[in-house]
């Protein structure tokens, strides 16, 4: 059984999934960063990329979204893959995919998808999707006929996970509410200017009750009083059966520390994370791709080479899973894993990885083992990861995680130095304000008193407060001086 907890305050907005004892998803949401994910617009375009099949469209936040041409509007509202449907200063209704990341803006589609608890409404599609969640055929086949006699005339359904089970009527309630909703969406359409919000996605509390709350939750517990009486509202009118597992928290203990999520939740920004056996894992994240290598550490086992191999991969698998669901990690994730002697143990690993992946709320696809041993999986990203909140760039490094070391920077002040043309004005020597780390450097190095034999004049250096590792200032010392 699963249990939730939503940690709320004015600040930001936090949630947990704890499943038998162990963290399995994290999610963080500030109002000041809220995501645009599933938010609709009546944007603007503001430049077409034929070459590119993109348009850039205004929807009124700092960076222009971005649109593939193959979702973009013809003039009569429909679909095409055209460039030239579409111009420079026509307006377009689009949905936010996936948020903004690093120097790129948002992505946006003009195939609009409303959430229900049950369905999905696609407007401007027309088909009938299901998830894949659901595996049994006979109730397949059942959902897909009613999806069909429900669905409104031009429009699509997708049938939720959450219906398998569900009746008619419960389905058409979900189809009444949505379509409503669509008809004001159009109304506000017609009445607003571009760039303009038509429509604002749930927030965090509402998402959590509307998509997670389901029969495996056995309890949902909320730390703020109004959050609890708005998520136990809706959960009392979309599943009355689980009303009762929505619970307030009022204990001294902040919510995550009584339950012991805090300190687990503090440690996912580590890049090694320990296994139970003794082996451990090591995360690396670049802008196209994370790298996730296994190693076994201690873990030494009780057989053979190849069996311990097996199981550290083995354990080492389960842990990666939970991790991509924990960190909400998206895009492209290579891991080397242990390389093992025969194909049954790899196809066994793979076995495992995709058996496990099904857990995953975010479509994830383990492809394969490459000929040089690594294993593929992509998983999908659309919202902008809790780590991406909690960190910005290091205003030393900028993010790549190193600095030029104190020598390095010393001998760029020599080069420097030895490159000004015109000593006339340096009779008296110059002075080189530092950091205190490149100070030292040159305290303990031949450096100065070779620059200095070298030119004739005196080199000194001043510890600057603040000045960053990698930068210098180089004076001309006057007469007093």
């Amino acid at each position: 059984m699963k249990t939730i907890l939503l940690n709320v305050t004015p600040e930001e907005t936090r949630m947990v999934m704890v499943e038998d004892g162990r963290l399995t998803e994290m999610e963080v949401e500030r109002p000041v960063h809220s995501h645009l994910v599933g938010n609709i617009y009546k944007g603007r375009v503001q430049n077409i990329l034929p070459g590119m099949q993109a348009a850039f469209v205004d929807i009124g936040q700092k960076k222009n979204a971005f649109l593939y041409l193959g979702d973009g509007p013809s003039s009569d509202g429909k679909h095409s893959g055209g460039a030239e449907k579409i111009s420079v200063g026509q307006s377009v209704t689009v949905q936010v995919v996936k948020d903004a990341v690093g120097t790129k803006g948002p992505r946006v589609t003009t195939r609009i998808s409303l959430p229900g608890r049950n369905i999905v409404l696609m407007p401007t599609a027309d088909y009938i999707g299901m998830s894949r969640r659901i595996s049994d055929e006979e109730e397949r086949d059942r959902l897909h006929g009613l999806a069909q006699d429900i669905c409104p005339a031009g429009m699509g359904l997708i049938i939720r996970t959450l219906a398998a089970g569900q009746d008619r009527e419960t389905l058409e309630a979900d189809v009444r509410y949505l379509s409503r909703l669509w008809e004001s969406l159009c109304a506000r359409e017609r009445v607003l200017s571009a760039p303009a919000l038509l429509y604002r996605d749930a927030d965090m509390a509402i998402r959590v009750a509307r998509d997670l709350m389901t029969e495996e939750v056995e309890r949902l517990i909320v730390d703020d009083a109004d959050t609890y009486r708005r998520v136990k509202e809706l959960v009392s009118y979309i599943s009355p059966a689980l009303e009762n597992r929505v619970e307030l928290y009022e204990g001294n203990t902040p919510l995550f520390r009584e339950y012991g999520a805090e300190e687990e939740a503090e440690s996912l920004t580590d890049r090694e994370v320990e296994l139970p056996s003794g082996g451990f894992l090591v995360i690396d994240r670049t802008e196209a791709l994370t790298v996730i290598d296994v190693n076994t550490g201690k873990f030494v086992g009780n057989a053979n080479l190849s069996d311990t191999v097996y199981r550290a991969n083995m354990e080492a698998a389960e842990e990666i899973l939970r991790q991509l669901r924990l960190r909400d990690i998206g895009g492209i994730i290579v891991v080397d894993f242990i390389d093992m002697e025969t194909e049954e143990q790899k196809e066994g690993l793979l076995a495992f990885l995709r058996e496990h992946a099904k857990k995953d709320r975010i479509k994830t696809n383990i492809i394969g083992i490459t000929a040089l041993g690594l294993v593929e999986i992509t998983r999908k990203k659309s919202r902008r990861n809790f780590e991406s909140l909690l960190y910005s760039d290091c205003p030393c490094c900028h993010g790549s995680g190193r600095v030029e070391s104190p020598e390095t920077v010393a001998i760029r002040i020599c080069r420097d130095i030895r490159r000004i043309e015109d000593r006339s004005h340096a009779d008296f020597g110059y002075e080189v304000e530092v950091h205190e780390t490149v100070a030292y450097a040159l305290m303990d190095s031949p450096l100065v008193e070779r620059l200095t034999a070298e030119l004739g004049v005196k080199v000194g250096f001043v510890i600057k407060p603040g000045m960053h590792p990698e930068s210098y200032a180089i004076l001309q010392r006057g007469n007093g001086r």
